[in-house]
């Protein structure tokens, strides 16, 4: 998970009653980055158990989420839209895909840009659609961090997207909010690009060529983050692959690389102390900045909003891959984050199958990347395709 360096996080008071500006503050000062960068398999340490689509005008953007639960909302009432319980009651406003211009053709496939509506912004991604007869299972495919100032679009997913799209599938790669072209948008806790995630997975039947019922996910870093949260939210997705993912637990990240930036996400990006990964405008309301604060530093808050606690809500196979020299800079996920995640999935009576790869790091390289991606297509076909 490539991470730029970011502006350093305010001090906020915080309590569980109702919001008082003015009272007293605890310092939170946090350092956070993380990265996407490029990197042989043996057996895990935990035992392992053309055709075009339909081109739609973009339907008219409809409000985000509001902070005015109450007159004076609590901490709680302002942070449930971000937690696990929220984003499951979210109403997700999507609408149809939309094709940009085509980036690319070659004699198995197609890549095109896109955008799509997602929750009132409009969101970049990039599109591969074999060129045989469909139709043909979707895998979404969730990208690490980048920073913005030199990401571009497909950037993260690209290598994995084509070979997958070369294999029979579909591959939709969205950008998510402030990333590529897309509008900014806030995102507490990933909260923001898991919506963006979904309202795609909802745009699928607007692509011809496309089978709605088959669907699979695939995350690398960040990008693992938030295909475990998507998994939590949403039951439509038949199998999921986890690359070097961050930790399904909001404390690890926090712990590592700290909360989110508080302003402007670009300018947040060049000046160390926090993790630009979330999005907080400075023009949110103040109550709504302090509550994402207070919930940074709040153990059982955490719980409430990372998937970890909530993989009850997981009823489908899951595929996790890592390199055992990953973590070693600050940039990289630790090895035992994976570990800790499938080790959850098994104790919760899921089904989740661990790879490490000796002597690989944050992104796999040569003939270990080979090895994963082939075991991930061998996956896709056994549970999706």
């Amino acid at each position: 998970m490539k991470q730029g360096a970011c502006l350093f996080i305010r001090t906020a008071a915080l309590r569980r009653a109702p919001l008082v500006h003015g009272t007293a503050g605890l310092v939170f000062i946090f350092m956070g980055m993380a990265a996407c960068q490029p990197v042989r398999a043996s057996v895990p340490s935990v035992p392992p158990p053309s055709q075009t689509p339909v081109v739609s005008p973009t339907p008219t953007p409809v409000p985000t989420i509001t902070f005015t639960a109450s007159p004076t909302p609590t901490i709680q009432e302002l942070i449930f839209p971000y937690t696990i319980d929220g984003l499951r009651q979210h109403d997700f406003k999507s609408g149809e895909i939309h094709i940009r211009s085509m980036l690319d053709e070659n004699d198995k496939f197609t890549t095109y840009l896109i955008d799509y509506p997602s929750d009132g912004l409009t969101i970049t991604g990039v599109m591969q659609i074999p060129v045989e007869e469909g139709p043909f299972p979707v895998i979404l495919m969730n990208h690490g961090f980048f920073s913005r100032s030199v990401y571009n679009s497909g950037d993260g997913t690209d290598r994995a997207s084509a070979f997958l799209a070369g294999h029979g599938y579909i591959t939709l790669a969205s950008d998510y909010r402030s990333w590529g072209d897309s509008d900014v948008g806030n995102s507490f806790f990933y909260s923001g690009l898991v919506i963006d995630v979904i309202n795609l997975l909802n745009a699928i039947p607007s692509i011809k060529a496309a089978d709605p019922e088959r669907v699979g996910m695939w995350g690398h870093s960040m990008g693992g983050g938030v295909t475990m949260k998507a998994l939590t939210i949403d039951s439509r997705i038949k199998a999921a692959v986890l690359y070097s993912p961050v930790s399904a637990d909001f404390a690890d990240i926090i712990a590592r690389w700290g909360p989110g930036c508080l302003g402007d996400v670009a300018q947040g990006e060049l000046i160390v102390g926090c993790n630009s990964s979330d999005v907080i405008p400075a023009d949110l309301p103040r109550e709504a900045q302090d509550a994402y604060l207070f919930a940074a530093s709040d153990s059982d808050t955490l719980k409430e909003i990372s998937p970890f606690y909530h993989l009850d809500h997981v009823n489908i196979p899951i595929q996790i891959h890592y390199g055992t020299e990953d973590g070693k800079y600050l940039s990289g996920t630790p090895p035992q984050w994976p570990v800790k995640l499938t080790q959850g999935l098994r104790d919760a009576g899921k089904q989740a199958e661990l790879y490490q790869y000796e002597g690989e790091g944050h992104s796999f390289i040569g003939q270990p990347w080979f090895d994963f991606m082939t075991r991930t297509l061998r996956f896709f076909d056994m549970h999706v395709k």
